[in-house]
C-alpha cells in the first residue's frame, strides 16, 4: 500500500512541477547573484545571501531560507491536502476503503507518502543548492568560513554538519503543516479546500507572529520557530528555540494526525 501510494504521488505531474519549482528559485536566486555580484543589507531578505558571494558551498543553507517562508509549505499543503480529498473528488475513495486494507492502514500510508515528498523536497533543494552554489560561486574547501549569523569561524566539516541539521530540523518543521493538511483533507471533499484551508492557517500564523497583542500565544503558533534552524549557524549553537519548536511541531502532528484518524475511521464516505 505505501509503495502504491509513492508511485502515485511521483507519477502526478504537480508533484514534478512543485519539486521543480523549488528547486528553479533558488536557481534564479543564484543566477541574480552571480550575475550582479550585489547580496543583501545586513537583517534583510534570507540569511546567508551575501556570505555565498564569497563561498559557494554555503548556498544549501540560503536556499533553504528562500524557500522556507513561502514556497515550500505551499508544496507541502497541496500534497497533504490532495492525499485524501483528491481521491474522494476523482471517485476513488470508496473503492480504496472497501479493499480489505482498512482505513487506518491507507491513511498511515497516506501519511508516509507525506513524510517522504516533505524529506525528499527539502533533500532535493539542499542538495541542488550545493550544486549550484559551487558552480557559480568561489568555493573554499580547505579554509575556514564565516557566517553571517553571529561571526565566528566554522570549518567546512562543521559547515556539512550544520546544514545537514538544519535540513532535518525544517524537514521535520514541514510535519506540522503536512499534518493540517492531512486533517482537512479527510473532513473535505476538495483538495483545493483542503490545502486553501492549511494555507489559510499558516497565513493566520504568520500574522499573529508578527502582532504585538497576540504575544501571549505567539510561542504556540505553528510557524513560530520555522526559522529556528538558523540557530545551527551560531557558534556556539542556540539550542532554545530549536528546541521549542521541535516540541510545538510534535504537538500539532499527534493532535491533528490524531483528528485526521478519528475523523476519517468513522467518516460516512460515499465517493
Amino acid at each position: 500500500m505505501i509503495l502504491v501510494e509513492l508511485r502515485k504521488l511521483y507519477r502526478r505531474p504537480r508533484t514534478l512541477v512543485s519539486l521543480g519549482l523549488l528547486c528553479g528559485l533558488p536557481l534564479a536566486v543564484a543566477i541574480l547573484l552571480a550575475t550582479t555580484r550585489i547580496g543583501t543589507a545586513a537583517a534583510q531578505g534570507p540569511a546567508f545571501l551575501s556570505a555565498v558571494l564569497n563561498n559557494g558551498s554555503l548556498f544549501p543553507a540560503a536556499a533553504l531560507a528562500i524557500v522556507l517562508p513561502l514556497f515550500l509549505p505551499v508544496a507541502v499543503a497541496i500534497v497533504g491536502g490532495d492525499a485524501v480529498a483528491g481521491e474522494a473528488a476523482a471517485g476513488m475513495l470508496r473503492y480504496l476503503v472497501a479493499r480489505p486494507v482498512g482505513r487506518t492502514r491507507l491513511l498511515l500510508a497516506k501519511l508516509v507518502s507525506i513524510l517522504v515528498y516533505v524529506l525528499g523536497a527539502v533533500v532535493l533543494v539542499v542538495l541542488s543548492g550545493y550544486v549550484i552554489g559551487i558552480s557559480l560561486f568561489p568555493a573554499q574547501p580547505g579554509a575556514e568560513v564565516v557566517t553571517s549569523v553571529s561571526g565566528p569561524a566554522l570549518s567546512p566539516q562543521q559547515v556539512t554538519l550544520r546544514i545537514a541539521a538544519a535540513t532535518v530540523y525544517v524537514a521535520l518543521s514541514m510535519l506540522g503543516v503536512g499534518a493540517i493538511a492531512l486533517f482537512l483533507s479527510t473532513v473535505s471533499d476538495s483538495s483545493l479546500g483542503a490545502t486553501l484551508g492549511a494555507l489559510a492557517a499558516l497565513v493566520a500564523s504568520q500574522l499573529f507572529t508578527a502582532l504585538d497583542a497576540a504575544v501571549a500565544i505567539r510561542p504556540y503558533l505553528p510557524t513560530r520557530y520555522w526559522l529556528a534552524w538558523i540557530d545551527f549557524f551560531r557558534e556556539p549553537i542556540l539550542w532554545r528555540d530549536i528546541e521549542r519548536g521541535l516540541g510545538i511541531q510534535a504537538v500539532y502532528v499527534v493532535i491533528f494526525l490524531g483528528l485526521a484518524w478519528a475523523n476519517f475511521a468513522t467518516k460516512d464516505i460515499t465517493s
